[in-house]
């Protein structure tokens, strides 16, 4: 078969929280778009997963113009966006189906545009995980104590049973299409989340701390000292 592997990049978020008028995925970061660091993670995987771009209609041409002011010639597919994050991978997985031969041996990694830290070394962690056991979430474990709220207040638990997840978040192509069938509910928080509600166990693999997701702008300023401290990012 052709290569089975995927990565749907979900670029459909605002600039509401960062005080911008720019969609945050389009916010220079160490003098490119952030979402152009994103890419070329995925392109540098061993794995050579074929990107698909899922954007906004509305942000599209600006997109195809930063193309050109950049010159970024890694190749991608544009999708685009829907209305809820959990519509844009729907459309993203519905993209992918015209080009998978074996469905069962496909698998597809969904990674937010605004991490565009992520190691090589994780997406490509993450999909030799998947190839055995069928999904990887990257997370890593709390390093803060973690309290949670209940019927009289709060209570603390064990931070090493807590894990802030991350993406990508890495599936046989065909278990999280079929998931994807199902109808939105404003529950599932993440992609994993949705593969569960099918009744999938969920397995995690070891994540990068420095995988931030760019939401504020004091997270650009820390996302630009990393890349300039840490060769590896």
């Amino acid at each position: 078969m052709s290569n089975p592997y995927f990565a749907i990049i979900v670029a459909g978020g605002s600039g509401k929280r960062m005080n911008s008028a720019v969609p945050k995925q389009f916010l220079l970061l160490n003098g490119k778009p952030v979402i152009m660091h994103t890419i070329q993670k995925f392109y540098l995987s061993s794995y050579q997963p074929r990107i698909v771009l899922v954007l906004s209609q509305a942000d599209q041409a600006l997109w195809k113009g930063l193309i050109k002011e950049f010159n970024f010639s890694i190749p991608h597919e544009i999708v685009d966006g829907g209305n809820e994050r959990f519509f844009s991978v729907k459309n993203g997985l519905d993209f992918i189906d015209t080009f998978i031969d074996e469905k069962e041996k496909a698998i597809v990694a969904i990674h937010d545009a605004v991490r565009p830290l992520v190691s090589v070394d994780t997406i490509d962690r993450c999909f030799k995980y998947t190839a055995s056991k069928g999904n990887a979430v990257a997370a890593v474990a709390s390093k803060d104590s973690v309290r949670i709220k209940n019927s009289e207040g709060n209570m603390a638990i064990p931070r090493e049973s807590v894990y802030l997840i991350q993406t990508p978040q890495v599936f046989n192509y065909k278990s999280i299409k079929n998931s994807y069938l199902k109808d939105y509910n404003s529950n599932f928080t993440d992609d994993a989340s949705v593969l569960e509600a099918s009744g999938y166990s969920i397995f995690i693999v070891e994540g990068d701390q420095f995988n931030i997701k760019i939401t504020f702008p004091e997270d650009i300023i820390f996302a630009e000292a990393l890349l300039k401290n840490h060769e590896r990012i």
